[in-house]
C-alpha cells in the first residue's frame, strides 16, 4: 500500500528530511494489572547485524537479556503530537530511523528494551505496530516469538505492513523481560515512503484478551483507511458501467473505450492495494515493480483520453511521445525500486536517476496540461467544462509530491481517512461521467436529426426512382433497385415517347455511397428529365449531362448508359464508362469511354443494334459484379453473364444473396412478339 501511495525521489528527501541525534534513557517500568502498556521506550537501537547472524535468524546474543547494549543509541517510539500516518492517514505516526539520525540507511537494525512487568498475569501477549518498514522478528528473553515477513538464508521477502500480535511463552508472565526486535528494510523503501525505517509506533504489551481487543481496533483503523478506496471503487464501477454502455451504443466515439481501459487499470490498482493490505499474497518487491508499470500507464492513458475527447489531430505522433515517455518512466522507476535498486542498480546511481524520474513524471503532467490547453483553444465551452476534471486528475497523479512538500493531504470526515488524491479521483470521475453522458445525449440528438435528413432524402429519391414502370406497347419492362444503404448512388429512368412508340432508358451509378451520392443522383435525374424534353438522341443526352455535371461533382463522377429503342427494334446505345449491357445473355461489345463529370470535352462511345422479337436487353450496375461473399470472392462478370438472360428480380436476388457490397440496379426490356 505504501508503494502504491508514494512515488518520491531522493531529491525531495535531501531537501526536507533532517537528522535527529539519538539519546540514551533508562529501562521502562510497566504495571499491567488487567490493562495494557505502550512500550514507547526509549529503546536501545543499533543498525546492522552481527557477523555471526544469518539470514534466517539474527545473532542470538543480541536478543539475550544479559547482552551489553550500553553502547547502542536510543530510539523513543512516542508519537509526536498531531502526527498521522502519511500513507493511510491514521493518527500516531512515529518517524523512522531515516529521519532520526540514520538518513539513507537500509538493511538490518535492532531494537532492544528491558521491561520490568509489575503485577503481571499468567499469560502475556505483544501487539506490534501496524506500520513498519519492512519486516521484523520479535524475540523475548532470547526466544523467537513471531515474525512478519519471510526470513531465509537467501534474503528477506517483505509484505505491506499489517497489524500483528504474538503470544508470549507461558513462563514469561512478569518481572524483568528483554524484548528485542530485529528489523529489515529494503534499499528502495526510503525512495517510496517518507520518514522510512523500522517501527512507526510503539509495541503494546498486555493480557491476551486486551491485546486481541486492540488488534481488532487496529484492523478497524485499516478498514476505515480503505473506506475511501471502497468509495472510489464504487464510483469507478459506476463510471466503468456507463463507459461500457456508451461504447456499446456508440462505437464511433473512441473516448468511451479509453475510459473503459482507464477504469479497468485503476480497479486493478485498487485490487492490488486491497490484497496487499489484507493478505500476504503479493510481496513488496512484486508490488513495487507492478506500480512502476501501472502508474506511468495510467498517466499516459489520461493524456490520450483527453486528446481523443477533444478530437485533436496528430494522434499517431502523440501516441509515440506519450508511450516513449511512459516507457522511460517505467524503466527509471523500476531502477529505484526493489529488487533492482541496491543490487543490480548501485545506490550511488540515485543521484542522477531520481531527478530524471521526477522530470519524466513532470513532463507527462505538462503534456496533459498542453493537451487540455489545445482543447480549450479548439472548443472553448467543451474545454472549460473538462478543465476541472483535468486539474483533479493532476491532483491525484501528483499526490505524493504534495505530501513531500508538507501540504495537508489527509482529511477525516466521519472518522474515515480520505486523501486529496482520492478526492481528486472521485470528483474527476464523476465529472468525466457527466461529460460522457452529455456528449452521448448530444450525439443522439444529432443522429436523430441525421436519420430524419436521410429519411427525407430517401423519400426524395423514391420519387426520382420509378417504382411503377410505364406500359409501352410492344415491350415488356422490368426493374429492380436495391440500395446498399437507406439512400443509394444508382439511378435509372425509363421515359416512353408516345408520339412514335419509342423508349428512352437511362441507367447509371455515382461513385461513392450515402447521402452525398444520393444528392448527386437527384441532380443527375433532374438533368435527365430536362434534357429528354428536347432530344431523344443518346449521344446528345450524354454530352448535355456531362456539361452540366463538370465542376459540380466535388470529386465524384458518374457512369451512365443511355439507350433509345424505336418501336421497330432499332436501338442506339451511348455509353459513358458504364458496364456493357447483355443481349440475350451475351455481353454487347462497346468501346470504352470516360465517365461523366471528369472533363467537359469527353468523348463517348456509340453502338447501334436491332432488337428482334423476344430479344431481352439487360442493364445492370457494378453492384452485381462486385457482390462479395464471406471468402472475399467476387460475384464477377462470368456469373453475371450466366444469368444475364434471367428476369431482373432473379439477377438482383442472386447478387444480393451472394453478398451485397454496393447498390444493385437491374433493368430489363424484352421486345414482345407481334
Amino acid at each position: 500500500m505504501r508503494g502504491f501511495r508514494y512515488f518520491l525521489s531522493v531529491l525531495f528527501f535531501s531537501l526536507f528530511l533532517a537528522p535527529v541525534a539519538p539519546v540514551t534513557h533508562a529501562q521502562q517500568q510497566v504495571t499491567l494489572g488487567n490493562a495494557t502498556a505502550e512500550l514507547t521506550g526509549p529503546w536501545k537501537f543499533h543498525i546492522g547485524d552481527s557477523p555471526q547472524a544469518n539470514g534466517r535468524r539474527g545473532d542470538p546474543r543480541w536478543a539475550q537479556p544479559d547482552y551489553d547494549d550500553s553502547a547502542w543509541g536510543a530510539m523513543d517510539l512516542t508519537p509526536p503530537p498531531g502526527s498521522y500516518d502519511p500513507v493511510i492517514g491514521s493518527s500516531g505516526f512515529v518517524p523512522g530511523w531515516t529521519a532520526r539520525g540514520y538518513k539513507g540507511y537500509s538493511g538490518y537494525a535492532w531494537y532492544r528494551l528491558r521491561v520490568n512487568v509489575q503485577d503481571g498475569q499468567s499469560a502475556l501477549a505483544l501487539k506490534m505496530p501496524d506500520n513498519f518498514d519492512d519486516a521484523y522478528q520479535v524475540y523475548v528473553n532470547g526466544q523467537l516469538v513471531g515474525e512478519f515477513g519471510r526470513f531465509t538464508a537467501r534474503g528477506v521477502t517483505a509484505y505491506a505492513s499489517q497489524p500483528q500480535a504474538f503470544s508470549l511463552p507461558a513462563n514469561l508472565h512478569g518481572g524483568p523481560e528483554t524484548i528485542a526486535v530485529r528489523m529489515w528494510m529494503a534499499p528502495s523503501t526510503p525512495l517510496v515512503a517518507p520518514d522510512a525505517g523500522g517501527l512507526h509506533g510503539p509495541p503494546v504489551l498486555g493480557q491476551p484478551s486486551a491485546i486481541a481487543g486492540l488488534l481488532r481496533l487496529d484492523w478497524g483503523t485499516v478498514d476505515r483507511a480503505y473506506d475511501g478506496n471502497f468509495l472510489e471503487t464504487a464510483i469507478l464501477l459506476l463510471a466503468l458501467l456507463v463507459a461500457i454502455g456508451l461504447f456499446w451504443l456508440d462505437r464511433t466515439e473512441p473516448a468511451y473505450g479509453w475510459l473503459v481501459v482507464i477504469c479497468v487499470l485503476v480497479l486493478s490498482l485498487y485490487a492490488q492495494a486491497t490484497l496487499e493490505g489484507y493478505t500476504t499474497w503479493i510481496s513488496r518487491n512484486a508490488s513495487l515493480l507492478l506500480d512502476a508499470v501501472l502508474l506511468p500507464a495510467y498517466i499516459g492513458l489520461w493524456i490520450l483520453f483527453w486528446a481523443t475527447w477533444f478530437r485533436q489531430k496528430g494522434m499517431a505522433g502523440l501516441h509515440r511521445i506519450v508511450w516513449g515517455l511512459a516507457a522511460l518512466l517505467v524503466l527509471g522507476t523500476a531502477m529505484v525500486r526493489a529488487p533492482l535498486y541496491g543490487s543490480v542498480v548501485p545506490a550511488h546511481a540515485i543521484v542522477w536517476i531520481s531527478p530524471l524520474v521526477l522530470a519524466l513524471k513532470l513532463l507527462l503532467g505538462g503534456l496533459l496540461i498542453w493537451v487540455t490547453a489545445r482543447g480549450i483553444r479548439q472548443n472553448r465551452t467543451e474545454g472549460l467544462l473538462a478543465l476541472p476534471a483535468v486539474l483533479l486528475i493532476a491532483l491525484y497523479l501528483y499526490f505524493d509530491e504534495l505530501n513531500v512538500l508538507h501540504v495537508p493531504v489527509f482529511y477525516h470526515p466521519f472518522g474515515i481517512a480520505i486523501g486529496l488524491g482520492q478526492i481528486g479521483a472521485i470528483l474527476s470521475l464523476m465529472i468525466v461521467t457527466v461529460l460522457l453522458l452529455r456528449r452521448f445525449l448530444r450525439g443522439q440528438r444529432e443522429r436523430e436529426q441525421w436519420k430524419l435528413e436521410i429519411e427525407q432524402a430517401r423519400q426524395v429519391q423514391q420519387m426520382l426512382i420509378p417504382e411503377a414502370l410505364p406500359v409501352v406497347p410492344g415491350f415488356t419492362l422490368e426493374s429492380e433497385y436495391r440500395p446498399a444503404q437507406q439512400v443509394g448512388g444508382d439511378f435509372f429512368q425509363i421515359i416512353p415517347h408516345s408520339a412514335d412508340g419509342s423508349i428512352l432508358i437511362v441507367l447509371g451509378d455515382v461513385s461513392g455511397k450515402g447521402l452525398k451520392a444520393a444528392m448527386l443522383v437527384s441532380l443527375i435525374v433532374g438533368s435527365i428529365r430536362m434534357v429528354a424534353e428536347t432530344t431523344q438522341e443518346p449521344m446528345a443526352i450524354l454530352q448535355a449531362l456531362n456539361r452540366r455535371l463538370c465542376g459540380r461533382m466535388q470529386g465524384h463522377f458518374a457512369t451512365c448508359v443511355v439507350t433509345h429503342i424505336a418501336a421497330n427494334g432499332e436501338t442506339t446505345l451511348a455509353n459513358a464508362g458504364h458496364l456493357a449491357p447483355y443481349l440475350n445473355g451475351k455481353e454487347i461489345a462497346i468501346a470504352g469511354s470516360l465517365p461523366l463529370g471528369i472533363i467537359e470535352a469527353a468523348e463517348f462511345s456509340r453502338t447501334d443494334l436491332r432488337l428482334c422479337e423476344n430479344d431481352r436487353l439487360t442493364f445492370m450496375t457494378d453492384g452485381v459484379v462486385e457482390a462479395q461473399n464471406e471468402q472475399k470472392e467476387l460475384f464477377g462478370f462470368e456469373r453475371a453473364q450466366q444469368i444475364g438472360n434471367q428476369p431482373a428480380a432473379v439477377i438482383a436476388e442472386a447478387a444480393q444473396k451472394f453478398g451485397q457490397e454496393d447498390d444493385i440496379t437491374v433493368v430489363s426490356v424484352v421486345r414482345a412478339s407481334a
